[in-house]
């Protein structure tokens, strides 16, 4: 199941994207799945879903958007290595 969202968007922002309205709807969900995993909010799994991707494709994506797949800074990998 999903649920529709109504987006008022001015109608230059298309030609000024170069996207048609469905691209850009695509990339709107993936560039804010992409955000909200990176804020640490949502799961790969999750945001995958909400971009309509796969989660190898939506991995695959963070690397166009600058975002380590990984949501462990170095401290924190180094603190559970020594926890063990």
């Amino acid at each position: 199941m999903s649920i529709v969202l109504k987006l008022d968007m001015p109608e230059g922002a298309f030609s000024a994207l170069r996207k048609e309205p469905s691209e850009f709807a695509k990339e709107l969900r993936l560039a804010a799945a992409v955000k909200w995993y990176e804020m640490g909010i949502i799961s790969q799994e999750k945001a995958a879903k909400i971009a309509g991707l796969t989660r190898a494709e939506f991995i695959f994506s963070l690397g166009k958007f600058g975002v380590s797949p990984f949501q462990y800074t170095v401290e924190e990998i180094k603190k559970e290595i020594s926890d063990h």
